[in-house]
């Protein structure tokens, strides 16, 4: 039997496969660093004491601490596959994360699913799924699919499948919706985690939110929302990612007594981010630098999220915990220079030191389905003739999704929106891409400051509809047709010519290439967007735009069915 071999090794009957000798080890359960040998076998930690290997590794001076976790992440939002993902945030340190795969399953249903299942089953990455709870997110947008509870009770007892993903329709819970409580119902009888989002929800809803069983919550965006919701039992997210940057408002809030109730994540975050920042790792590092300790700051990415998901074998350096382990430097600068997972050094000085094999990924190709667009798709129409009208613009604020609904007053010239280049208001379009319904949504966005030119991209959170920007309608053309001639992706165009683009096949979404090539080619449409086309260095400019089609992010969006005022939950008309 495994375990009797197992405790042989520990009660030093024979040798452990590997033992790192005199490791400063990081403690999570009790806050303390503590010098001794960690013994390994099978890939399971077996001892902490005195051993003996068949290999020893001598690690006098360097600290070694748990595998770090991200809580939450989309895959998607790399733009990477799997297996190309997993590449780059082992060697930084992550070897658990908890996926919610809800980006792929707006657009290809259980099929996007299953893609995740399968091509992160041989990873040397433990990757655990929350099944997408808002398929789509709102009945106010059409996405490439509807799942309902019984489409996700199949996966139900999936040993990777932890819960129900972020519930983002909070007001369904709220007026109770029969979907929404359906999908409640089946994971709360199944004794299954249920993950929250709940930007701002305080108060009396707060408490009937919680009470439907969510005990997580990604989007508190200042301390005060934080606090109360870990008052009332909530696991609170620190979330670090590309577009979204909580951790300096948030961090001054985590003290002594309420630190195990929080959880780092990175939601969100683009390829040329993990290379020059890092995965978790960077979390840890910031947190460090906002006046948190380092053994504090590694158990919120190690045993709280272990604990708060009920993940019994990682997070910690026990007997019986996988050997999923760092070594790095030193506490100050937390320098990761190698990564172990369940005993095999797998990534070393941020480079790893695996491969992988990609899966039949062909059921989330050619996901665009589209007629090509012109001119006359996007106009704005006023029944005033010319003039100026006072309209409700969306208005972006800096490092963050949340927008606020202003009224500004635009020029009109023969019934249509006229184009002004002192202002900067520009144009939005949502186009419904998977069913070729024909539906376009079109508002006005300031603060994105983009001049000559537009962006186009198949990055919509969460229905991922076509979605772009621009001060002028031909670039807007012109960027949105290269982006279906490509079966989805990201495009820019000035003086109508495409300047870059970036094919995403799987999905729209993901790139089946390296991330060299990946980074390579965003980084270029990164440097077209801040240098060539001035956008605003306040905000990403591809994750900012793609978060604008989001009707559960307050306060005003615009999906392929019109602009949507989330405060109201209900559309409303571009004018007054």
């Amino acid at each position: 039997m495994y375990i009797k071999e197992l405790i042989d090794v520990s009660v030093k009957n024979k040798h452990a496969d590997l033992v790192f000798k005199n490791a400063n080890i990081v403690n999570v359960f009790t806050h303390e660093i503590i010098v001794a040998d960690v013994a390994i076998h099978k890939g399971v930690i077996v001892g902490i004491g005195q051993y003996d290997g068949n290999k020893n590794i001598d690690l006098s001076g360097k600290y070694m601490a748990p595998g770090l976790i991200d809580s939450h992440i989309h895959i998607e939002s790399s733009m990477l596959s799997p297996e190309e993902f997993s590449k780059v945030i082992v060697p930084r340190g992550t070897t658990t994360i908890i996926v919610d795969p809800h980006e792929i399953a707006n657009v290809c249903g259980l099929d996007g699913i299953e893609y995740i299942l399968d091509s992160t089953e041989d990873l040397p990455l433990n990757t655990y799924i929350m099944l997408p709870s808002c398929v789509p997110a709102t009945n106010f947008e059409n996405a490439g699919a509807i799942l309902k509870a019984k489409d996700l009770e199949k996966y139900i007892n999936h040993p990777r499948v932890l819960g129900l993903g972020e519930m983002m329709n909070y007001p369904g819970i709220i007026n109770k919706d029969k979907n929404v409580m359906d999908k409640l119902e089946l994971f709360y009888k199944n004794k299954k985690s249920i993950d929250g989002h709940a930007p701002y929800v305080r108060g009396k809803n707060l408490n009937a939110y919680i009470l439907s069983g969510i005990n997580t919550d990604h989007e508190c965006s200042v301390e005060e929302e934080m606090i109360e919701k870990l008052r009332l039992g909530m696991y609170i997210m620190i979330r670090e990612g590309s577009a979204t940057k909580d951790l300096k408002n948030l961090i001054e809030g985590v003290n002594q007594y309420n630190y195990q109730r929080i959880l780092f994540c990175t939601d969100d975050k683009h390829p040329e981010d993990l290379l020059k920042e890092g995965h978790i790792n960077y979390n840890i590092k910031l947190s460090i630098e906002n006046g948190i300790d380092t053994i504090t700051a590694i158990q919120m990415a190690t045993i709280n999220p272990a604990n708060c998901y009920n993940l019994k074998n990682v997070g910690a350096i026990a007997p019986g915990y996988k050997a999923d382990l760092i070594i790095f430097d030193n506490l100050e600068n937390f320098n990761i220079e190698e990564v172990y997972k369940d005993g095999k050094l797998v990534g070393k000085n941020k480079k790893p030191l695996f491969t992988t094999q990609k899966r039949d990924f062909s059921k989330v190709l050619k996901t665009v389905h589209l007629s090509k667009i012109n001119k006359e798709d996007i106009q704005i129409y006023f029944e005033k003739e010319q003039g100026e009208e006072e309209v409700n613009v969306i208005s972006l604020q800096p490092y963050s999704i949340i927008t606020k609904k202003m009224k500004r007053k635009v020029q009109i010239l023969d019934n249509k929106f006229q184009f002004d280049k002192q202002k900067d208001i520009l144009k939005l379009a949502v186009i419904e891409r998977h069913k070729n319904t024909g539906n376009i949504g079109l508002g006005l966005v300031e603060n994105f400051k983009l001049k000559n030119g537009a962006i186009a991209t198949t990055i919509s959170h969460d229905s991922h509809n076509l979605i772009v920007v621009g001060d002028n309608d031909e670039d807007m053309i012109n960027a949105v047709n290269k982006i279906i001639s490509m079966d989805g992706g990201i495009a820019i165009s000035s003086s109508n010519k495409i300047l870059g683009s970036l094919s995403l096949n799987i999905g729209g979404l993901m790139s089946d290439k390296d991330i060299e090539y990946v980074n390579s080619k965003f980084s270029k449409l990164v440097d077209l967007a801040y240098n060539t086309l001035k956008v605003n260095e306040d905000i990403d400019p591809f994750l900012t735009l793609a978060f604008l089609a989001l009707p559960v992010i307050p306060e005003i969006k615009l999906t392929d069915k019109g602009l949507f005022d989330v405060e109201k939950f209900k559309f409303i008309n571009l004018s007054y």
